[in-house]
């Protein structure tokens, strides 16, 4: 007796949606697990974290602010490696295009920002972190396209030049090294934010929302409208279709690896320029590991702008959730986050499984 797998007929909505639900519940349950093994309750650990300790709090709103600081960079990164992935481009440098945007940024933030209205010297630092981030993701791209690089292994070792040019720059004290305070006695990052930093408006009360929580919605509704009714969007879904189609159909598909390349790196810098333009200050940990965390966000949403936003949410409540329950549980680590994050990426790739095929068994002469 042999074991097959049969592609499985596309079921009903609710039917796969199931799958999904199970497989997350399934994920809490082993998180649940592990809590009560050194004696936290599951229950209340998990009731601080998806309210991210908001019940009951004073300054809630600034959980919340701090929240959407955590979400706006995720979400915008990962629908910028949706673009590459939908064109079977796997893209893996988030974190290096995200950290040579940062730096980008800063750098026309110190250099121009005392000179130039606040305002022209944020979109001057959008426009320099998507240059810095989008050529920097192209050099795979044109490796990739003029020699048949794998852009895989590429793209990561590019990730650890980025990281290890910002930790130069982030402890080399010297005179020409503007991004440090010169009058400290240890490497310590220099504010900007008196001179460069995206605004808030209040929405009543005492909470703020940043400007650039708009901007990145309005960025996701124009990626959207960009993959599904734009012929470069349509190319993007052919080439990662199938190359040899789209050359068929007389597409210049170097070209549109090149280019959808560069979008994506440009939009990860982007993602960069709103952090360190809300944060008024560059650091050596100013990714938060988006780059990473944006694939498992473009994954889990199977490449869908709209479910990115969603699934962007919940990580971004699971992260932040469990920094905020770590406080109160000094048995857990707000690293328990990483942990439950990929248990459920690997519960879900399993029912993502199950979803799309199904085990029958077969008889020697026939099935079972």
């Amino acid at each position: 007796m042999r074991f097959h797998i049969v592609k499985r007929d596309n079921g009903p909505f609710w039917q796969r949606c199931c799958y999904y639900v199970v497989a997350v519940i399934a994920a809490l349950a082993v998180g649940a697990i592990i809590l009560a093994s050194i004696g936290v309750n599951p229950f209340d650990y998990y009731s601080k974290m998806f309210t991210m300790g908001t019940v009951g709090n004073k300054i809630a709103y600034k959980t919340f602010m701090n929240y959407l600081k955590e979400f706006v960079p995720l979400v915008l990164t990962a629908v910028a490696l949706s673009l590459a992935f939908k064109m079977r481009f796997w893209n893996i440098g988030g974190e290096g295009q995200f950290i040579m945007g940062a730096i980008a940024s800063a750098w026309v933030a110190f250099q121009f920002g005392a000179y130039l209205p606040m305002a022209v010297t944020l979109i001057f630092m959008c426009i320099a972190a998507m240059l810095a981030a989008g050529i920097y993701g192209l050099i795979a791209g044109v490796l990739k396209v003029k020699f048949g690089t794998n852009e895989t292994l590429m793209t990561l070792m590019l990730n650890y030049v980025a990281l290890y040019v910002l930790y130069f720059i982030g402890e080399t004290k010297a005179d020409w090294n503007f991004f440090l305070q010169a009058d400290s006695a240890r490497p310590v990052f220099e504010s900007f934010a008196s001179v460069a930093q995206f605004p808030s408006f209040s929405l009543g009360g005492k909470f703020e929302l940043n400007v650039t929580v708009i901007l990145t919605v309005i960025i996701g509704v124009l990626i959207f409208f960009y993959l599904k009714y734009t012929k470069q969007g349509y190319e993007i879904g052919v080439v990662g279709d199938s190359a040899n189609t789209a050359k068929y159909a007389g597409m210049k598909v170097n070209k549109i690896v090149l280019r959808t390349v560069f979008l994506s790196a440009a939009l990860i810098g982007l993602a960069s320029a709103f952090k360190v333009g809300t944060s008024g200050v560059l650091s050596t940990s100013v990714t938060n590991d988006v780059g990473w965390t944006g694939i498992i966000v473009a994954w889990l949403a199977k490449l869908s702008t709209p479910m990115i936003f969603i699934v962007s949410m919940l990580i971004c409540v699971l992260q932040h959730g469990s920094t905020v329950a770590a406080v109160s549980f000094s048995q857990v680590d707000s690293s328990f986050a990483n942990m439950l994050q990929g248990v459920i990426l690997f519960l879900v790739l399993v029912a993502d499984f199950f979803v799309r095929f199904r085990i029958v068994r077969v008889k020697k002469g026939g099935n079972d």
